[in-house]
């Protein structure tokens, strides 16, 4: 079992600003744009240490039950076997009821930020060989003049005399059962216990500020439109020094002007004369690796795919990738000279391809026929 203490390393006497100060400490150093990568599990345990710890009632539960408690699976001797759950919820309406139980004591104004999500606009050569790009994000940082705390440097958080810092105010009501006391938010520190007296001039008070920052993002291979990238901890700062959330990158990819993707393959089109396709030829075709020579055998026909094996995109999550398909389209001329007519009509009686009487529209046919392959 993890234990939260030893994690921001504070003792189990600790008080609330001493976690405080012991996680932004913590949270400082394993942040990934302070350590770099390979710290991010790490940073998680010491936020949700936190987030345990910075609570009262998390932090009895905790105390009395370990993780257990807190997920509702702890038992007790004494109590039927409730859940560590069950006797805090049955705390509150001993203490709404008879005014019983411990103050909460202040509260913690961190919380995590919001996760962010961005659209990137990606190449088919980002896709087939990866790429780094630079996204501009507008969002919340934790604010570099207070580091969070809200308040001005120098000052702290004052007690709030309305609640005394329990953060709750108790008022006497009358019911069928006689006068019983209710347990309310205080509404002078929003249930904090604590009140902002100087606030930060520069966040004013929140602990974060709303910038536009660049961030890199790694493309990974393979990626088409619609995947989402999840990049820990660069969404937005939270209120009160509160752990960052999460970032979304969506990649978006953009047309090609000769090629076209279809899986991890791509498709582009090889136009031929109609002599190239009947005495065969080579030649050049653009590809994401540059230019290649491709052979067309004599005899091609209109239609016919050729494959250059691995010139296609990247593969997502695998090795190597996908093939290029090259689609032959024989272009029949369309503006013949009279020298140009007459070799043609001589083809097309060498090879008994004419007929007497219908010419013309026969020669016609039958040489489209031959190239179309019929």
């Amino acid at each position: 079992m993890r234990d939260y203490y030893e994690i921001l390393g504070v003792s189990r006497n600790a008080t609330a600003e001493e976690i405080k100060k012991a996680y932004r400490k913590k949270a400082r150093s394993l942040h990934p744009d302070v350590a770099g990568p390979g710290h991010e599990e790490e940073f998680k345990q010491v936020s949700v240490a936190y987030e345990t710890l910075s609570d009262a009632d998390k932090r009895q539960m905790y105390d009395l039950g370990g993780e257990e408690a807190l997920r509702g699976g702890g038992s007790f001797g004494g109590f039927g076997g409730f859940s560590a759950a069950d006797l805090g919820d049955l705390g509150g309406i001993f203490q709404s009821m008879f005014g019983g139980g411990a103050a909460r004591g202040p509260a913690s104004r961190a919380r995590r930020g919001q996760d962010g999500i961005v659209a990137l606009e990606v190449s088919l050569q980002d896709v087939t060989f990866g790429a780094t790009k630079p996204v501009t994000v507008s969002s919340y940082v934790t604010c570099e003049t207070c580091e969070g705390s809200c308040c001005l440097p120098g000052t702290e958080p004052v007690t709030c005399s309305g609640c005394n810092g329990s953060g709750s105010v108790q008022r006497v009501v009358s019911s069928l059962f006689g006068q019983a006391v209710t347990t309310a938010r205080c509404p002078q520190c929003s249930g904090f216990g604590t009140i902002i007296a100087s606030p930060c001039k520069d966040c004013s008070g929140e602990g974060r500020k709303h910038v536009r920052r660049e961030v890199e993002v790694k493309v990974p291979v393979g990626v088409s439109t619609g995947t989402r990238l999840r990049m820990d901890g660069q969404g937005e700062a939270g209120p009160g020094g509160g752990p960052n959330g999460d970032l979304y990158i969506e990649f978006h990819e953009t047309e090609h002007p000769t090629l076209r993707r279809e899986g991890d393959d791509l498709l582009t089109e090889l136009r031929i004369p109609m002599t190239a396709a009947a005495l065969g030829g080579t030649f050049t075709v653009e590809t994401l690796d540059g230019p290649r020579e491709l052979e067309v055998k004599p005899g091609t026909q209109n239609g016919q795919e050729k494959v250059l094996d691995g010139l296609g995109t990247g593969r997502l999550r695998r090795r190597g990738r996908g093939d290029l398909r090259i689609s032959l389209v024989v272009e029949t001329p369309v503006r013949l000279d009279e020298e140009q007519r007459e070799l043609l009509r001589r083809l097309a009686e060498l090879r008994g391809e004419t007929t007497q009487g219908s010419k013309d529209s026969t020669l016609k046919r039958k040489l489209g026929d031959w190239i179309n392959g019929r």
